[in-house]
């Protein structure tokens, strides 16, 4: 169980709205206004620096690991230089919107219209990238949810693991700043290369030097608490804060307690510096184990005390909220940033990982029930039965940790995006269900693709029908079909045009992201920067994958196509003319023939007449994808993993011939379509594992839903791990589950109050119930739920 110390962090964090502050957009363009036509690496790094300096330092009530990145303890910033408009246009609605309300007071308002607002007129990622965008493909890319990638030039990119095993932890921020001073003697600035290299090192001193000097401020805070503090037990932790604070990040950590300040000192620069989703912590149980272990052998700490300090960690992961607009919250909703942390696997020569922390890190999980860290598990043969049974037990607790994958998958995704093998073994998940690696640069998820609007554009010759504007390929239109092959052709040409426009999203948003907002602290976190001389954003690190393209509705358009295949060509019960009326009309005066849509074969009953259509265009998908480099000359990736955008989606789509209502929900990732896997959910994960993963480099995600009285026995748990080695046996990556009952959900609606801790998977990522849009809640509750293995 957790301490009363946690049970009360926990009880702030479920309750409080997250408050929006406006301190770091403060000091950010302050310093911006004194350094105009310095480089602009430099003027980041100052602007990173004086935020490290000016920011407030509060320490909490009762808190082990300090550091805030506002004056509240469950906070958003503002980023203007990313872009400011959304901010402008919405914040006296953030209280108030459907989805992830915000508060904000009438100061802040006023301070960010009148002293913020005003100097980065024009100046934005998100005004420059709408004037730049080929106008063509800013008709399906913009706010259309076609196609869409706004979190890319509305916000910062995030999607970095930090190296602490080779790069943070091994020299602290005192020992990059003496490598990036070392490196500054040798150079000349002498031609075009010396001169970026000269302004990349100066950029990395600043960086190195704000978040040392910001762990300064937060010892000297705890000084002076602790002087003034009469409980003598509290008095000692403040004194040891500060003691730790001068200590770390400074120098590598020398304990288990050091090194757990060092990671949230690392995570808040990052926050700091861009305030970006998908900041993951990587392998904690690997690369923590060398300081736990040695502080319990020499007595330095207990178990409890660990167990309190890692639980501790994810509190202050899940107070941070990543302030969106509207539009994005619709595609990353409640309130989540979607920092992965992963345990178990397989260590870099190929032996099992698993360790003490491993488990620790299941039970702060199940005791802490926050929404952050996002815990992703790696699965292999010669994992002990022993872990792969505590992960059960976590899934039966019903808050949807942890993400379950298949280790042998992950390490076969990156080895064909290219990452040497032992380097692929060694990988963590990125924000969702990506595999990643701490030496990759990478946007893991760079565009999402409504393959429901190509099925449409092909009954629309092209045409949106809900606006009726022209946002597709112009077609023949359906009376050019006369063959189920030539749908299927036509539909594979609509998805081709759809990549292609992903594909220039992608690129410009990367050209600009490269020139306007260079990432001078992330990048001392991602090995190679350093050593090249180089930005993240300019493909400083060690590996630079191509952007990845998620694919949205793959159930929905393989369902629909075999609707046309059996209704049309085999049986020609109906003609594709009577299915586009249908389609029209919204089924409405066609019901026959939707209930003879709802019968035909759905994907996720392991029923290969439909099955081999979803492969067919997830192959399809994949090799149209890879066809493209990006600005860097690095492949495109393909994915199917899910966020909450298979809602969004699924909105601005109208009816399907699968008998989807329109603006329905999609189905995300490989997941079967909400209701339709009728069968068992081992039929569903056959169906699942049929798509060819390991090509994927993106990442796949199945979502599973399990009634709670299914998995409450131990056998039931054996049987279910026995379940999830047969899954991965047959080539799946992932599964997660969601063990509620549908009964559970629907009181959590009508009474929200009694239920604020109810976590639930979305997609990729576990929320509370409770913060998401009743839409969203919907749709999870719509989703089969299983009562037998």
């Amino acid at each position: 169980m957790s301490t009363k110390r946690i049970e009360a962090f926990k009880k702030s964090y479920v309750y409080s709205k997250p408050s929006i502050s406006a301190k770091r957009a403060v000091v950010f363009t302050e310093s911006h206004k004194q350094t105009e036509g310095e480089p602009v690496i430099i003027r980041r790094a100052k602007a990173f620096a004086s935020v490290c300096e000016s920011i407030p330092v509060t320490i909490f009530d009762d808190e082990l690991i300090v550091g805030s990145i506002s004056e509240f303890r469950k906070s958003g910033i503002v980023c203007p230089e990313y872009s400011w408009k959304w901010v402008n246009e919405e914040m006296d609605s953030f209280a108030s919107r459907n989805q992830d309300p915000y508060c904000i007071d009438e100061q802040t308002k006023a301070t960010l219209r009148q002293e913020i607002f005003p100097y980065w007129q024009g100046k934005s990622l998100e005004e420059t990238f709408l004037a730049r965008i080929n106008p063509t493909t800013a008709k399906v890319l913009v706010d259309t949810g076609i196609i869409d990638n706004d979190s890319k030039w509305r916000n910062a990119v995030g999607e970095v693991t930090a190296d602490y095993q080779d790069v943070v932890f091994q020299y602290g921020f005192g020992g990059l700043k003496r490598q990036a001073e070392q490196h500054l003697q040798s150079l000349e600035p002498v031609s075009a290369e010396a001169l970026e290299k000269i302004n990349f090192y100066s950029a990395a001193v600043l960086v190195c030097g704000g978040i040392v000097t910001l762990a300064r401020r937060y010892a000297a805070q705890a000084e002076t608490l602790a002087a003034a503090q009469k409980d003598a037990g509290r008095k000692a932790e403040l004194l040891e804060i500060a003691r730790i604070c001068r200590a770390v990040p400074e120098n590598p950590p020398q304990s288990f307690a050091e090194a757990i300040q060092m990671v949230w000192f690392t995570q808040l620069g990052s926050i700091l510096s861009e305030n970006s989703l998908a900041l993951n912590l990587g392998r904690f149980d690997q690369y923590m184990y060398p300081y736990f272990s040695k502080d319990k052998a020499n007595g330095a700490i207990t178990d409890d005390k660990a167990q309190e300090l890692i639980e501790a960690l994810w509190i202050k992961l899940s107070e941070w909220v990543w302030a969106i607009s509207s539009n994005t919250a619709k595609f990353f909703a409640g309130y989540n940033s979607f920092q992965n942390l992963t345990v178990g696997g397989r260590t870099r020569d190929g032996r099992d990982a698993t360790n003490e922390l491993s488990y620790m890190c299941l039970q702060a999980t199940e005791n802490v029930k926050t929404h952050q860290p996002g815990l992703s598990v790696r699965i292999h043969p010669d994992t002990p039965e022993e872990f792969l049974l505590a992960v059960c037990k976590l899934v039966s607790v019903g808050t949807g940790f942890p993400a379950i994958h298949n280790d042998r998958v992950g390490s076969a995704m990156l080895l064909a995006a290219g990452v040497a093998p032992e380097d692929a073994r060694d990988w963590n998940n990125c924000g969702c269900v990506v595999p990643h690696f701490r030496k990759i640069g990478e946007w893991t998820s760079a565009v999402n693709i409504n393959f429901a609007a190509a099925v449409e554009f092909v009954f629309n010759g092209g045409k949106h029908r809900i606006s009726g504007e022209m946002m597709g390929l112009p077609g023949q239109g359906i009376d050019a079909l006369d063959t189920y092959e030539a749908v299927e052709a036509a539909f594979c040409e609509q998805l081709a045009y759809l990549v292609k426009h992903a594909v220039i999203g992608s690129v410009t948003a990367q050209q600009i992201h490269a020139e306007m907002v260079p990432r001078p602290y992330l990048s001392m976190l991602v090995d190679g920067c350093m050593e090249k001389g180089r930005d993240l954003s300019k493909g400083g690190a060690k590996y630079n994958l191509g952007p990845v393209l998620t694919g949205i509705g793959v159930a929905d358009s393989a369902n629909s196509l075999a609707v046309i295949k059996k209704l049309v060509f085999e049986e020609k019960k109906y003609t594709l003319q009577e299915i586009c009326r249908a389609l029209e009309a919204d089924w409405t005066g066609y019901e026959e023939l939707r209930q003879a849509a709802l019968a035909c074969p759905k994907y996720g009953n392991d029923d290969d007449y439909v099955d081999s259509i979803a492969v067919r265009i997830t192959d399809f998908y994949n090799k149209e994808v890879i066809a493209y480099n990006d600005y860097f000359g690095s492949r495109f990736n393909s994915a199917f993993m899910g966020i909450s955008n298979y809602i969004p989606a699924g909105s601005v789509v109208g009816a399907t011939p699968d008998g989807r209502k329109a603006k329905s929900p999609l189905t995300e990732g490989v997941s079967p379509h909400a209701g339709t896997d009728l069968t068992s959910p081992t039929a569903a994960m056959r169906s699942a594992a049929k798509i060819n993963h390991d090509v994927h480099s993106g990442g796949t995600l199945l979502n599973v839903k399990f009634a709670p009285e299914l998995l409450q026995s131990a056998r039931n748990q054996r049987n279910l791990a026995s379940v999830i080695r047969a899954y991965f046996a047959l080539g799946a990556f992932h599964v997660q589950f969601n063990v509620i009952s549908t009964e559970t959900l629907r009181k959590a609606q009508e009474h929200p109050e009694d239920y604020r801790d109810l976590l639930v998977r979305v997609a990729g990522y576990s929320t509370q119930f409770v913060n998401l849009s009743r839409e969203a809640q919907d749709a999870i509750i719509a989703r089969t739920t299983y009562e037998s293995l």
